[in-house]
């Protein structure tokens, strides 16, 4: 039968998820409780419009989830509007430009080789949104946007947007000196460090002047796959357009099951946020040494490596796929990545790899084991060990960390 196929397919991948070192940087896991409130029966509601103004009945315990879950996020990220409604970042992203822009005006955001996210390119949501984007100045040494070409950018196009956030995200960006320096709308994509902010361990995007704020919520902020958007000092125009956006432009129901697993993370991050955050951070520090002590290029060495829960390896050459392809058959997860230096022709096989330490912190892992997991990539990708030799290691490694970290029981 083809159900029974399914669910061996489900039990086999949960499974091997538990024996595997997942580095993959937009990936996390949840604590036994949201998982608990994603499999609820809130996933049978649906429940159109706000809290209390529903165009459905029957929503009187999904509003009470929802209300206490935009409270915690209130009380993590001192936003003056919260939405918990987008089903996704991407989704996020698009009613943010739909509210905020019309087609024809000029953004800025940062290219996809130099890390950022498809939903801010010409390609992209933004282009689908008929915007003329602008890329970011790059500065390739220090692996951030050049803060005093960027002004000058600003002189030049006078934007109506400036986009900040990537997918490739080492270091803070500079909000604050942007804001400073221009009268655009200036727009905050935390997805991938949600986690850390709310932790107090990253850029304070609102305290650094940013108007809005969009995020997935199952990256650093390690919750159910889902988005959010949250403002701060936003005019009442733009305000009711970015409301007007998500519902009804870009949203219908919102999945109300994942609204209840982002609202006991939210609490779960009030409650261990900070040691979450700051535990993640130590270890991709740690990590990005240890890579470097093992004979991998790590880019940003002079800066310590990273900021945030990434790193990035550069192989000097064109073996990303090659490289991440071994790693899996070695039950190692990653991906390939392109860095700014690769010619985007070369995005099937770049030369990059972006690893993320929030998922083995959130499974207990500290700065010792990821000394332990760089031995691990030597033996893969240096030594040429066979990967199926270094899979029995990695899965008794992986025995001692079954137990989801920094959250809630149920």
């Amino acid at each position: 039968m083809s159900f029974e196929k399914i669910k061996d397919y489900i039990k086999k991948q949960e499974n091997w998820r538990k024996h595997t070192i997942n580095l993959i940087a937009s990936e996390n896991i949840t604590s036994p409780a949201a998982k608990k409130a994603i499999a609820s029966g809130f996933m049978h509601k649906y429940a159109e419009g706000w809290p209390k103004q529903r165009y459905y009945q029957g929503c009187k315990y999904i509003d009470e989830v929802e209300l206490l879950g935009n409270s915690a996020f209130y009380k993590l990220f001192n936003a003056d509007y919260v939405d918990l409604r987008p089903v996704s970042g991407a989704v996020a992203n698009i009613s943010m430009f739909f509210g905020l822009t019309r087609p024809g005006d000029t953004i800025i955001s940062l290219d996809t080789s130099d890390g950022g996210h498809i939903t801010h390119a010409k390609f992209g949501a933004a282009g689908l949104r008929g915007l003329n984007v602008v890329e970011f100045p790059y500065d390739e040494e220090e692996m951030n946007i050049d803060t005093d070409k960027t002004i000058k950018l600003i002189n030049e196009v006078n934007p109506k947007l400036i986009l900040f956030g990537a997918s490739v995200f080492l270091f803070p960006h500079p909000v604050k000196e942007i804001v400073e320096n221009s009268d655009a709308i200036v727009v905050y994509d935390a997805a991938h460090v949600l986690g850390l902010i709310a932790g107090k361990q990253f850029q304070d995007p609102f305290k650094e002047g940013a108007g809005v704020m969009t995020a997935s919520t199952h990256k650093t902020f390690p919750g159910p796959q889902g988005g959010v958007l949250m403002t701060k000092n936003l005019d009442q125009e733009n305000m009711a357009n970015v409301q007007w956006a998500i519902f009804p432009g870009c949203m219908s129901n919102h999945h109300l099951h994942h609204v209840a697993g982002k609202a006991i993370t939210a609490y779960e991050m009030l409650e261990y946020g900070e040691d979450y955050a700051k535990q993640t951070i130590k270890n991709a520090q740690k990590l990005g040494e240890a890579m470097t002590e093992n004979g991998f290029a790590v880019a940003a060495e002079n800066k310590g490596f990273t900021k945030s829960h990434q790193i990035v390896l550069d192989f000097k050459k064109y073996i990303g796929k090659w490289a991440a392809e071994t790693l899996e058959e070695a039950n190692i997860i990653t991906n390939k990545n392109l860095l700014p230096w690769d010619p985007v022709e070369n995005s099937s096989n770049p030369s990059g790899m972006r690893l993320g330490t929030q998922e083995m912190t959130r499974m207990g892992m500290k700065e010792s084991e990821m000394k332990y997991i760089a031995e691990l990539f030597k033996k893969v990708l240096l030594d040429k060990r066979d990967p199926k030799e270094i899979r029995k290691e990695v899965s008794e490694f992986r025995e001692d960390y079954q137990e989801v970290h920094y959250g809630f029981n149920w």
